[in-house]
């Protein structure tokens, strides 16, 4: 049984509807991909907050129109896009993913590419559109395994999470974190498992994760910078996924 027919006969009935938190890079793709093979009704989130790599706002409309022109099949569940504007977000954060800066580790120990609140805000926004859209799964690529220890990915966080915007909204949703346990090998195998080669072409070609934002350099796993965090990740990840590649 692959992956995605696994996660397929475990849905409960009730669970028709998925709103995925979509920013346009490889994580929030795959997991985009296993909710359009797992629920018959998609739509898609995406934040704008001010980010230095504004440019994953236009690179995720690319891949939402890719995946309707490369699977036809997930075309007719993908329903409508949503976008939000939380420039509030980047007024109050003071990190190098919402200031021009260089990227560093804190007295804390966290990256300085974490943005307190972020995931917190997300999460909570989602499942009020959610809750307006009739939708009982909100689904976010966030990963306690190959990750830079950013607290609200933790799998503790999106269990509260669940519980609190349940209770406070009167409306059982689920929160469904399918990277949670897998590193970044793992998740280009899942795009794979899902959606073939063509899936996985589609990720490094149109997907972005680059905290510069570089739609310049082509490696063998997508653009970018080659040098920031998300790219470092991203390029390991390839090696795990093709260890026999050499990729600078």
């Amino acid at each position: 049984m692959t992956t995605a027919s696994a996660a397929t006969s475990h849905n409960t009935p009730h669970h028709t509807s998925a709103l995925v938190l979509f920013s346009g890079g490889q994580d929030s793709t795959t997991c985009l991909a296993q909710a359009l093979e797992r629920f018959p009704r998609v739509e898609t989130l995406g934040f704008d907050y001010g980010q230095r790599h504004h440019v994953e706002l236009q690179a995720r409309q690319v891949v939402l129109r890719e995946l309707r022109e490369r699977f036809p099949h997930w075309a007719e569940r993908l329903g409508e896009d949503h976008m939000l504007d939380l420039a509030v977000l980047g007024k109050v954060s003071d990190t190098s993913l919402t200031r021009d800066m260089a990227f560093r580790m804190e007295a804390s120990g966290l990256p300085n590419t974490f943005v307190p609140g972020r995931n917190l805000l997300f999460l909570t926004l989602a499942a009020a559109l959610a809750y307006r859209r009739g939708i009982q799964v909100i689904v976010t690529g966030v990963c306690e395994t190959d990750f830079s220890g950013y607290p609200d990915c933790r799998d503790d966080t999106m269990k509260a999470l669940q519980v609190a915007l349940s209770l406070g909204m009167d409306h059982r949703f689920l929160i469904d974190t399918p990277l949670m346990w897998i590193d970044k090998a793992a998740t280009w195998r899942l795009a794979e498992t899902l959606g073939g080669q063509t899936l996985v072409d589609l990720i490094v070609e149109h997907s972005h994760t680059c905290y510069l934002g570089d739609r310049e350099h082509r490696h063998a796993w997508g653009y970018g910078c080659g040098s920031c965090p998300a790219c470092e990740l991203r390029a390991r990840g390839w090696r795990g996924f093709h260890p026999m590649e050499v990729t600078p």
